[in-house]
């Protein structure tokens, strides 16, 4: 179950990446040329949301139940945070990905609030910019060929 579970949640990594960095291109260039925000852009913002939604859902099945890093973090919560890899895993990784989902969600919401098009674009790329960083700066590249 681990190992499936693990390979899944490796994968839509890689569909949430895709669907990001369209959505941030898509926002910076309807913002820099204030268009219009078309269907394009609201399909893509709720693609992105739903992608993160899953992956954070695997995510937290993998961190809650099954993967035997938190489990060992867990165990000895102290020693985990003086071993860098067993941090990463129980805090620094969570902590980064929530933040972006959460800041997925906000853009996506304030996006479809904000009245002139070029602000919905502004709001749009702001926070999906700033989840992109966030979630490169999460992912464990050191495993992201897995």
């Amino acid at each position: 179950m681990y190992t499936g579970l693990l390979h899944t949640h490796n994968m839509l990594r890689w569909l949430v990446l895709i669907v990001i960095v369209l959505a941030v291109v898509l926002a910076v260039i309807g913002w820099l040329k204030k268009r219009n925000w078309t269907k394009k852009d609201n399909i893509t913002g709720l693609v992105l949301t739903m992608f993160m939604d899953i992956q954070f859902l695997v995510g937290i099945i993998l961190y809650a139940f099954v993967s035997p890093l938190t489990k060992a973090a867990f165990s000895d919560f102290g020693a985990a945070m003086k071993n860098s890899v067993l941090r990463f895993y129980a805090v620094e990784h969570i902590l980064l990905m929530v933040i972006a989902l959460v800041l997925v969600h906000i853009g996506r919401s304030k996006s479809k609030k904000a009245i002139a098009p070029w602000k919905k674009h502004r709001v749009a790329a702001i926070y999906y910019v700033i989840a992109l960083v966030l979630i490169l700066a999460g992912i464990p590249w050191d495993r992201a060929m897995v």
